[in-house]
């Protein structure tokens, strides 16, 4: 009951935001043959807790949906939502939950510390980020790196580079 009375009194002091879908991406970049593939997911949703003056008392918790890959390709873009990839059927959504979010002693800078989850496969992950007043909201943009064989994805593809960055542009109203 301590521990429900904590979360409540700590998300209180801070401002519930939920993401737009205008004006956010959550994109990625990964060589394939030696060449830069740019991708996005869309179908964005989620909650944050924020507060700049208190950093300690935020949370975000986002979805994104894995069937609304987009490389662009047609083709590429089906196969990667079969199961030897993002498998978009069986897993339809690739998930991020702070654990931790902490200041870097710069104004608007702040570190991530989470979990990923994709093919219900989960992994720490911690990254940098900055927030900005925008509108009632904030924009939240920030990015890090991924091992795609820590979710099998891909499989053992040779011509398919192993890490992957992912960048994360997100508007936020008052929710």
């Amino acid at each position: 009951m301590l521990s429900l009375t904590v979360v409540i009194g700590a998300c209180g002091f801070a401002q519930r935001l939920v993401p737009k879908t205008q004006g956010s991406s959550v994109a990625f970049a990964i060589k394939n043959f030696g060449l830069t593939v740019n991708g996005s997911f869309t179908g964005l949703q989620g909650a944050f807790f924020f507060n700049p003056a208190n950093p300690g008392v935020a949370s975000f918790n986002v979805t994104v949906d894995a069937g609304t890959i987009n490389t662009g390709n047609n083709s590429r873009d089906s196969h990667l939502k079969k199961g030897d990839y993002f498998n978009s059927t069986a897993f339809p959504k690739i998930s991020i939950a702070s654990s931790k979010v902490s200041g870097t002693g710069k104004a608007g800078s702040y570190l991530f510390e989470g979990i990923v989850t994709i093919k219900g496969k989960t992994k720490n992950i911690s990254f940098p980020f900055t927030a900005v007043a925008a509108g009632d909201g904030y924009l939240f943009e920030g990015s890090f790196k991924l091992n795609r064989r820590d979710f099998e994805v891909g499989g053992n593809s040779l011509v398919l580079s192993d890490l992957l960055t992912v960048n994360l542009k997100i508007k936020t109203a008052k929710g």
